[in-house]
């Protein structure tokens, strides 16, 4: 081999061998682990946007403040429904106003009664419908034993004594009860609730009786 040949080979291998030492650290840089970031190294406004959104994750859910220092509607993701409730209730002798079973005497003495017509005590809704009615019905039933009707037979005697001077009163009827009742629908306002309507019953049971009173006349 020429003496110009091997000068050029030489100096080929070189300029591989030099380009070779100056590729590998940025490969080797590319392929190991970087580095971490010490505390130096994060900026104040990166430090200030991670403040914030931390924030901002607390408060997510709870009411906006407003400027004035007002608080703001809840966002509710409660989906919208309807529902009834029975508001008061309290105990009421449903009266059976047909002929038979009603009577007055007096004064002084004592009353013996027995209810000498039969017929039927009906519940009374006001301001509902018939869906309506039919929940009122069901609802009351889960603390007592209410009825949309109640058949009266002819029978039931009873005898009370009345006080000397005064006039009894004796009314057959269902031991029944008066109810307030109100339907209500999902309100997006602090997922709260809106009454739509609301109205009044008379509920009659299956237990039947005499209610007894007196007055002066």
């Amino acid at each position: 081999m020429s003496g110009k040949v091997k000068r050029d080979l030489f100096v080929s291998v070189g300029a591989l061998a030099f380009a070779v030492g100056l590729t590998t650290p940025a490969l080797a840089a590319e392929t190991d682990t970087p580095a971490p970031i010490s505390e130096s190294s994060v900026s104040a406004e990166d430090s200030a946007s991670a403040a914030e959104l931390s924030v901002e994750d607390t408060l997510t859910g709870l009411p906006d403040v407003g400027e004035d220092g007002g608080v703001g509607p809840l966002r509710c993701d409660n989906p919208y429904k309807t529902w009834m409730e029975i508001t008061s209730k309290k105990a009421y002798h449903v009266p059976s106003w047909w002929n038979g079973t009603q009577f007055k005497d007096g004064p002084g003495g004592t009353m013996t009664v027995k209810v000498e017509k039969a017929g039927k005590i009906s519940l009374s809704v006001t301001g509902g419908w018939e869906g309506e009615t039919k929940f009122i019905v069901a609802k009351a039933k889960v603390d007592v034993n209410v009825a949309g009707e109640v058949g009266i037979t002819v029978g039931h005697q009873y005898s009370r004594d009345v006080a000397r001077g005064k006039y009894g009163h004796l009314q057959y009827g269902s031991w029944g009860y008066k109810v307030d009742w109100a339907r209500y629908e999902t309100s997006p306002d602090r997922c709260g609730k809106r009454k739509v309507r609301s109205g009044k019953a008379t509920l009659p049971t299956t237990e039947t009786g005499w209610r007894y009173w007196k007055t002066n006349s």
